[in-house]
């Protein structure tokens, strides 16, 4: 294991710990969100006595300080226009604290390659978990109609759709999408035996049939978005699997089909919302284009734009697109620095695939680059990082870019 500073006995125990905790942040992510802040709050304590021990406030610099530093700004300051203030304060520093010391905790205590790949090989470890547990609630069944989220009258033959540990079908899909996407970059790129491959082949297929379960057709869409970005990026073969995996799912079960089938067409209920909450999304925006309606408080302010389901006693906390709910709660500048951050880290991801010096990170990278591409296409049609424990995801990915950066820096 590379340590940076491994001065004193006393600073290679914190190391080491605050290593771990990172590692059992990145396992415990989807699995249990109190645990996974339990072990995030202790490394950041720990990170805080090895600074205050070394006295210094050692920081590494970013790329993308500057757009960070915006976005955290202009949050802040959409929390002074929301109709609840403690609300939104509470919110807001409750959240974007978790997500900013997700990200610096990683770029100032993960070194190297080697304890980058602990913390890949957790996020893949709990994939497995999370799909074993979908797999699990769909042959022993499990009751969705509380939920309300299948229209019976158009998905007549659609009885389940599994969720895992993540509370909802799409939220699960989203994540499923971004890890099939980091890992096939690893196989495609990281992995030199066959044998390796052949298992990463296998992991992603269980992925993706723990994928089809939650029956999430936003997230079906992404994958084919995931696909033409590692044809753009890897190899243009790979765009056949376009043409192959719709082909594969012909002969799929009836309820499959209907999904698919309802994406050329869509009628059902839940179509009709998302087209209407995108409506009164818009109007939001253009009513407070600068600073936004306020940190977290789309189901606050809702009730005034509500144009389709008019039922005062009915919260909807989101607008089922990602872009749309990021400029109607923060304004449009902070979107736009949302933005920045998204895409600067995908455009350094994707410089660093040929520049890293180093296979491992190369594929890591690929990967990377493919799960932004899948989270920005299912932002069209959903806002999973609405879910705490995905958006702590990205900001971890972001992170890996961030670490792969500085190596490849320091190998130049």
């Amino acid at each position: 294991m590379h340590i940076t500073y491994r001065t004193t006995k006393t600073q290679y125990i914190l190391d080491y710990l605050i290593e771990h905790c990172i590692i059992a942040v990145a396992f415990f992510l989807p699995l249990s969100l109190t645990v996974s802040t339990v072990f995030l709050g202790g490394g950041a304590l720990l990170w805080a006595g090895k600074m205050a021990l070394a006295r210094r406030l050692a920081l590494k610099p970013t790329p993308l300080d500057g757009p960070i530093a915006l976005l955290v700004v202009l949050s802040a300051a959409s929390v002074l226009v929301s109709p609840d203030r403690s609300f939104s304060f509470y919110n807001y520093y409750h959240l974007m604290g978790r997500y900013i010391i997700i990200y610096y905790i990683i770029i100032n205590n993960v070194h190297s390659l080697t304890q980058l790949k602990r913390i890949v090989w957790a996020v893949l470890a709990s994939a497995a978990v999370v799909t074993a547990y979908g797999f699990y609630q769909y042959v022993c069944g499990i009751d969705i109609s509380a939920f309300e989220w299948v229209d019976g009258e158009q998905f007549p033959d659609l009885k389940v759709r599994v969720f895992s540990t993540l509370q909802n079908p799409n939220l699960l899909a989203g994540f499923l999408v971004m890890i099939m996407a980091l890992a096939a970059g690893l196989a495609l790129r990281g992995a030199p035996s066959f044998p390796r491959r052949l298992a990463f082949a296998i992991f992603i297929g269980l992925l993706g049939g723990c994928l089809v379960l939650t029956y999430s057709r936003g997230a079906w869409l992404s994958v084919l978005a995931v696909i033409g970005a590692y044809g753009v990026l890897h190899n243009r073969r790979i765009f056949w699997l376009l043409l192959l995996i719709p082909a594969a799912v012909l002969p799929a079960h009836d309820a499959v089909l209907e999904r698919l089938l309802s994406i050329i067409n869509p009628t059902d209920t839940s179509s009709t919302l998302r087209i209407a909450l995108w409506e009164s999304t818009v109007a939001m925006i253009m009513d407070r284009p600068l600073l936004g309606i306020g940190w977290g408080a789309y189901w606050l302010v809702y009730p005034e734009y509500d144009f389709f389901v008019q039922n005062a006693g009915t919260k909807i906390f989101h607008a089922h697109n990602l872009y749309l709910q990021i400029a109607a709660e923060i304004g449009i500048p902070g979107f736009l620095a949302f933005l920045t951050v998204m895409a600067g880290h995908a455009r350094l991801a994707v410089r660093l695939i040929d520049n890293t010096g180093d296979r491992w990170a190369s594929a890591l990278m690929l990967g990377v680059v493919a799960a932004l591409v899948g989270l920005a296409v299912s932002g069209l049609t959903d806002h999973i990082l609405f879910n705490i424990q995905l958006s702590m995801l990205f900001w971890l990915l972001n992170a890996m870019v961030v670490v792969v950066w500085h190596n490849a820096y320091l190998r130049a």
